[in-house]
């Protein structure tokens, strides 16, 4: 098991990593709006999830993966009603690769985001980290 962490992301504002890699497997942490030095994006839901994604991208480029690694994702929402606007910055970032996905609504976030994510991907040629 490798703990992945980068600082081209936001730092845990828990007792959590960014990521967790193990047996070539990289299981990252929900992110929200948070710009890498921690200040939070208090925007419309579309920034909100550019930024999600730019922090997805960059704790899974420590990891030795990319979008087109990621298996899975989860997405939380503030407010179902931002479904379509999320949908069409997440599929921006994703193109033709389409993991498999769970959305759900939640009554609030940490931060009072509108948005969060996760995600499962492949890292590191899918070797084990031991």
């Amino acid at each position: 098991m490798k703990i992945v962490s980068t600082n081209n992301a936001p730092q845990a504002i828990g007792p959590y990593s960014q990521a967790i890699a193990v047996n070539g497997t990289i299981y990252t942490s929900g992110q929200i709006a948070l710009l890498p030095d921690g200040t939070m994006l208090t925007s419309g839901v579309e920034e909100q999830t550019e930024q999600v994604m730019k922090n997805l991208t960059a704790v899974l480029g420590e990891g030795g993966a990319g979008l087109n690694d990621v298996i899975k994702t989860t997405i939380f929402l503030a407010d179902m009603d931002d479904f379509l606007k999320v949908n069409e910055v997440y599929a921006k970032y994703f193109g033709s690769h389409k993991p498999a996905r769970s959305t759900v609504a939640v009554k609030t976030l940490p931060k009072n985001a509108l948005v969060e994510i996760e995600c499962i991907a492949l890292g590191e040629a899918h070797v084990n980290f031991g």
